[in-house]
């Protein structure tokens, strides 16, 4: 008959009614005043719960001083009690806690394997939705599901079958030339004439900052320029859209694009168009918001508009690029990629759409379809792209990159590269597609590229620091936005 809690023969044995287990009373008396259960069972007990149990036993003497044997002894024995029971208590706690220990790690590997299964689920969802011929709705609120799907409209369809026209009447008005073909534009767009009245290299030779805005527009980074080259858009990190009059070199509206920075800005005719951090793409006619589309679940990086002026395009982080159409204010469609997109471009045909991403390469798109037409690999995630007017050339530069690298959709590879020596933030092709626009933190730069000579010169480069470039009427100005937020324009002396 041994005690539960020291494993030794007690000498005063006692029983619990709730357990039967024996103990020495000194012990259980200690314990129950401590803690107030049975050792054992947990449960509840008290000393009138013990059964003292009748055994023969020696007379213990009395209690000897601690200077004696005996009394060292006593001591020693009550230590042990305490240990006994400490270590007793310990290796309670000890399996108590293995137990939770398990159920804890039961439990972390089957959340594991939900959400392992979950994430491959919703993987394939989006596959399969990608393939499906869904037409997404208008989105004034952002509380409409998200469908990752293709459903362009036959009014769009139609409309993008139309661009080529669209773009015969502009160059007519502008070159001042005829078109007997309609449907051939983008062969004849190659060997159109340069108009007398647009600007040359030698008026490119004299070119320098001649005006500069009262005042910054404070974190713009973003700059767009309106077809009449008289306002442009700056956005701010404050999520305020200010409309610049170039002429009185200063703002003279304000919009709110609501929370988060603006990330882009461009102009659709009259409307003014912004992006933001928050994943929202808002839209505004004579100074009031007309539309507002919450689709992306992150940042939108960049916004293009297509030549038909009907079709607005937004990219985003959320690997997915939307069609909106403008003549609706509805959402036309939204299709998933493979990676988070950083830059947008519509082809000047209208057939195409262009995005840059963060995983280096340009992805190229059949507006009607959604279909991948071309992937284009750079060095690193992409900064800027520009189409140029012949149609067959893009212009691209990666993120912190000097280089910028001109492709040939035709052949599918670069057949030149710009090394500018400077870190470059934007380029922009002009109309004609003879000029091209570098810009950077440590200056502007513009090559030119001669049809006859099949060369290319730099006719500029000015220490002006840009962050963003647009180009002005006939191409006799350029329009640079530097990092602390002034706008500079650049002419002929």
């Amino acid at each position: 008959m041994l005690c539960a809690i020291s494993g030794e023969t007690p000498q005063v044995p006692v029983a619990s009614r709730k357990s039967g287990t024996i103990f020495e009373k000194r012990l259980i008396d200690a314990y129950i005043a401590e803690n107030g259960r049975d050792p054992v069972t947990g449960e509840e007990l008290s000393s009138d719960d013990l059964v003292e149990l009748k055994t023969s036993r020696i007379v213990r003497p009395r209690p000897p001083t601690l200077t004696s044997i005996p009394s060292l002894l006593s001591v020693f024995q009550n230590e042990w009690d305490a240990l006994a029971l400490e270590s007793y208590a310990l290796r309670q706690q000890l399996t108590q806690t293995r137990q939770e220990l398990s159920t804890a790690l039961y439990q972390n590997d089957a959340a594991v394997r939900v959400i392992a299964r979950l994430s491959r689920e919703r993987d394939e969802t989006r596959e399969a939705l990608a393939e499906l011929s869904v037409r997404g709705g208008s989105v004034t609120n952002g509380d409409a599901m998200q469908v990752d799907s293709l459903g362009l409209s036959n009014q769009l369809i139609a409309k993008i079958e139309a661009t080529q026209e669209r773009y015969e009447s502009y160059v007519r008005i502008y070159v001042n030339i005829q078109v007997a073909d309609r449907t051939r534009l983008s062969k004849t767009r190659r060997k159109r004439p340069i108009p007398a009245e647009w600007v040359n290299a030698d008026a490119l030779n004299s070119f320098a900052p001649i005006e500069k805005s009262k005042t910054p527009y404070i974190d713009a980074r973003s700059l767009a320029v309106n077809a009449a080259c008289d306002a442009a858009l700056l956005g701010g990190s404050d999520g305020k859209l200010g409309v610049y009059s170039i002429s009185d070199k200063t703002i003279i509206e304000e919009l709110d694009a609501g929370p988060g920075r603006v990330t882009d800005t461009l102009w659709a005719e009259r409307r003014a168009i912004a992006a933001t951090s928050t994943g929202s793409v808002k839209i505004f006619e004579g100074g009031q918001e007309v539309a507002t589309f919450s689709r992306h679940s992150g940042e939108v990086t960049a916004l293009a508009v297509h030549p038909s002026g009907d079709l607005l395009a937004s990219v985003g982080v959320d690997k997915s690029y939307i069609f909106y159409d403008l003549t609706s204010n509805a959402v036309a469609a939204q299709i998933l990629t493979d990676a988070a997109l950083t830059t947008a471009e519509f082809h000047p045909d209208g057939h195409l759409f262009a995005a840059g991403s963060v995983d280096g390469q340009i992805k190229v798109y059949d507006v009607k379809t959604g279909a991948n037409a071309a992937n284009f690999d750079s060095t690193g995630p992409i900064a800027s792209i520009s189409f140029s007017e012949n149609g067959t050339w893009l212009a691209s530069a990666a993120k912190g990159s000097t280089v910028v690298s001109i492709w040939d959709l035709r052949k599918a590879a670069v057949i030149h590269t710009i090394d500018v020596a400077s870190i470059i933030s934007a380029v922009q092709w002009e109309f004609t597609g003879q000029f091209l626009a570098i810009a950077g933190p440590s200056g502007l730069v513009v090559r030119q590229y001669s049809k006859s000579s099949k060369e290319w010169s730099e006719p500029l480069k000015n220490a002006v620091p840009s962050v963003a470039v647009g180009w002005g009427l006939e191409a006799n100005s350029i329009y640079c936005l530097d990092a602390q937020g002034f706008i500079s324009v650049l002419k002929a002396q």
